[in-house]
């Protein structure tokens, strides 16, 4: 067959979709004005999708799920590798393999604010549990004698009725609170941290005995100049006394703000690794990499841990994902680093020893700043 004097066509790629579709084609990017040809599906500058369609209900259902499943994908390739060959997801990454990975610190959010929703419900189920049950205090009680005391002087039936199958004790126990005061010229005199503790003692008594939760009144009670110092620091005593009575409350503000806490620490600890590998060609960034992907891989570890100790009401799988992580962590640095069994391990306890030491400046130091700025 002779095809020589038949106009030429253009073959385009089939487009399922709606929005792709030729007749919708623009000769000039809506985002970034750059030209087009009627044969660009996405701009070559920007790289939007060349398109002139209204925005529709299922365009926009489509784009959602369309960014769902692109992520999924990553998310299982970053999951495998981290899960499952220690150290490699950050050898690709710092190699320029990063398309095929979700990036290191949106993933180490994820996984961390995960780790911590699912860590708290347990205890979240224990309170309920444990508040479905009628354990009133000494002052609950003494606080429904008096009622009951009172009732029975104003309506003799009710007396009739109990008899003498309920006894009102008074309750003797209780004695009058000490007072201890220090006047503020007095108290002005003494060294900062003198003065403070004194300040302490005195709030904290005069809050025991008459629990003003008004601050100005209480500082204006004390004969306490209202400064925003002594302000705070009788805030800080209120606070002091409710958390002794509900622990609960300012242990789950505090680690609320652990993720955040934890994303700070491990760019210092990350230093160190840094300092510890001088000789190494990684630069500081590199390292910090490896760092989230480990501290990532803890967070999914773990999670999973928590969620069978719950299931199967057991403490054996946390203690048994303890000693897996370890070997990780060693395999991780041994991939990572390219070194021999024995430097590798000296490493590895000097590392840890440093990792721990951190911690526990770091958790002293943003308990302290969470109960100060709560």
């Amino acid at each position: 067959m002779n095809t020589e004097n038949e106009p030429s066509t253009i073959l385009f790629p089939k487009i399922n979709k709606e929005r792709h579709k030729l007749k919708y084609r623009s000769t000039e990017c809506l985002n970034c004005y750059h030209p087009l040809d009627i044969s660009d599906q996405y701009c070559p500058n920007c790289g939007q999708l060349n398109s002139t369609k209204k925005l529709a209900f299922d365009d926009f259902f489509n784009e959602f799920f369309a960014g769902i499943f692109a992520y999924d994908s990553r998310l299982h390739r970053t999951l495998g590798a981290l899960l499952f060959k220690p150290g490699k997801i950050s050898k690709d990454y710092i190699e320029g393999k990063r398309v095929r990975y979700a990036n290191p610190y949106r993933f180490y959010l994820s996984a961390s604010i995960i780790f911590f929703l699912v860590w708290s419900i347990p205890q979240d189920f224990e309170n309920i549990e444990s508040n479905g049950t009628l354990n009133p205090n000494r002052e609950q009680v003494a606080e429904l004698d008096s009622a009951l005391t009172a009732e029975r002087a104003t309506n003799p039936t009710l007396d009739s009725l109990l008899g003498d199958r309920i006894t009102i004790t008074p309750d003797t126990t209780t004695k009058e609170k000490e007072v201890v005061y220090f006047p503020e010229s007095e108290v002005d005199t003494m060294s900062f941290f003198k003065r403070t503790g004194k300040k302490l003692e005195v709030f904290s008594n005069y809050y025991e005995r008459t629990e003003e939760k008004d601050i100005d009144e209480a500082l204006d009670s004390l004969n306490y100049t209202n400064t925003r110092f002594n302000h705070w620091l009788f805030k800080k005593t209120i606070d002091t006394h409710a958390f002794i009575k509900e622990p609960g409350v300012f242990i789950s503000y505090f680690v609320s703000k652990l993720p955040f806490i934890i994303f700070f620490y491990l760019p210092v600890f990350a230093l160190f690794i840094w300092l510890l590998y001088l000789r190494r060609p990684f630069t500081y960034m590199e390292h910090l990499v490896f760092t989230f992907h480990n501290q990532t891989t803890w967070f999914v570890l773990f999670g999973l841990a928590v969620i069978l100790d719950y299931i199967f009401n057991t403490d054996w799988v946390i203690a048994i994902t303890v000693f897996v992580f370890v070997f990780y962590l060693y395999k991780a640095f041994r991939r990572f680093y390219g070194q021999g069994r024995v430097k590798t391990v000296l490493k590895f306890i000097i590392i840890n020893i440093i990792f721990f030491t951190l911690a526990v400046i770091a958790l002293a130091f943003s308990f302290i700043a969470s109960f100060a700025f709560y």
